[in-house]
């Protein structure tokens, strides 16, 4: 263990920082467009007929009956018998979210959304009471929009974001440097935000299991067992995060481009979770040219039939933004790490460690640089016709059958006029 005191600088800046989240968001929207819901067991739930059918948002009954977010929608039919499923409507969702982003800007300039229904405020220097204007946000997007919000106060994001899970629905909990400890230590591990399934069960492994665990060891070892991620951690748990809330309009610089699916159905073997790998890496190919980016590295996240997450990545020798070695990489990948325990349900093909393609590039040893770039011309003539002549104009000829991919339908394949390639 160690003692926080020696890390702890003398004074912080005193920050007053709220995150306003808007409870059970898609559900409460229905119910207000709805009134025949209010009250009642709801799930927003995908299209079970294109394996999207689980849960992506539920009411308070249907959440204090068991039902679950990611949840499939017959797990959730068991847990609550009386459950009204219905289909997300997003255009309604967008519109309600901006209405509350300018609600949120009437008290300060300082707002970076987290989500579509999630916001950080920073009200540091405003002069305003920050408890009196959280409960002022509260009753104003209740008596303007008809939804509710829970909004955590602090001095720090961290803080605030788990202030506004502490207390469901329609409250303000707040979190301050006097009681932070008897608070937010107690809490298990996974409760700090960006303490994911992966890293609780390996600080579980270490005896690491509340905020309080983590805050109390020292930062050297969890960065030891986590790396750079483990040093955020532990400043996180400490009180120390100083991150800033960024400004409207504000956009984050891209560090990642990426694709994924569930499937129609589970994936049985090496040669179809190949075929959805190439299908999804055509996008992240496109979207790379579109954007002048290179691929640094690969990202693979599966999801298997047990909705259990894994991920690997790795470092290229040469960047890249060609669709095949992209796929090629996602999918040696997999060979190396996959051991078919279980059939694969969904997949995301990611380039990281992205760098500007206008800017030199050192090659590896073994690069034909001639080839490269007429590949990369090719890849670009073939994003020419898929944009004038449509997605399924020109295609690997070894993704012309059943992928597993709701796009890609049987219909879609036989079409005339289509190229192969």
């Amino acid at each position: 263990m160690c003692d926080l005191a020696e890390y702890l600088p003398e004074q912080l800046p005193e920050r007053s920082i709220l995150h306003s989240d808007m409870n059970s968001f898609y559900a409460s929207v229905e119910a207000m467009l709805d009134p025949k819901l209010r009250g009642k067991a709801v799930a927003v739930c995908g299209s079970q007929e294109t394996r999207h059918g689980i849960v992506l948002a539920k009411s308070q009954k249907a959440k204090k009956a068991g039902v679950k977010t990611g949840m499939a929608v017959w797990e959730a039919r068991q847990c609550c018998p009386d459950l009204i499923v219905v289909p997300p409507q997003y255009d309604a969702y967008i519109k309600y979210s901006k209405l509350a982003h300018e609600i949120y800007l009437r008290y300060t300039d300082q707002m970076e959304p987290f989500g579509m229904d999630e916001c950080w405020l920073d009200l540091t220097g405003t002069g305003r009471d920050p408890v009196q204007t959280a409960d002022e946000i509260r009753e104003t997007v209740k008596s303007e929009l008809g939804l509710t919000v829970s909004i955590g106060v602090s001095f720090n994001k961290i803080f605030a974001k788990l202030g506004s899970d502490m207390k469901k629905p329609d409250a303000v909990t707040v979190i301050t440097r006097q009681n932070f400890r008897s608070l937010v230590w107690p809490l298990a591990a996974s409760e700090i935000l960006y303490c994911g399934r992966a890293t609780t069960r390996r600080l579980a492994r270490y005896g690491v299991l509340t905020i309080g665990d983590i805050a109390a060891t020292p930062p050297e070892l969890l960065q030891d067992w986590l790396g750079i991620n483990g040093l955020a951690l532990w400043r996180y748990a400490a009180g120390l995060d100083c991150s800033r809330v960024m400004t409207d309009g504000w956009e984050a610089p891209v560090k990642s481009i990426g694709h994924g699916v569930t499937c129609v159905s589970d994936l049985l073997n090496d040669g179809e979770v190949w075929h959805v790998m190439l299908e999804l890496a055509q996008e992240v190919g496109h979207r790379l040219r579109s954007q002048d980016f290179l691929a640094g590295g690969v990202q693979l996240t599966l999801r298997d039939n047990g909705l259990l997450f894994t991920q690997y990545q790795a470092k290229r020798e040469a960047a890249t933004r060609s669709a095949m070695e992209i796929a090629q990489d996602c999918f040696r990948l997999f060979r190396e790490n996959y051991r078919w325990e279980t059939p694969v349900r969904a997949i995301c093909v990611r380039a990281v460690r992205l760098v500007s393609s206008r800017e030199p590039q050192q090659l590896g040893i073994f690069d034909d640089a001639a080839r490269r770039e007429k590949q990369d011309r090719l890849e670009a003539a073939i994003d020419d016709i898929r944009r004038r002549y449509g997605k399924r104009a020109v295609y690997n000829a070894c993704l012309m059958g059943d992928i597993k991919v709701h796009e890609i339908g049987a219909s879609e394949v036989t079409m005339p006029g289509m190229m192969y390639v």
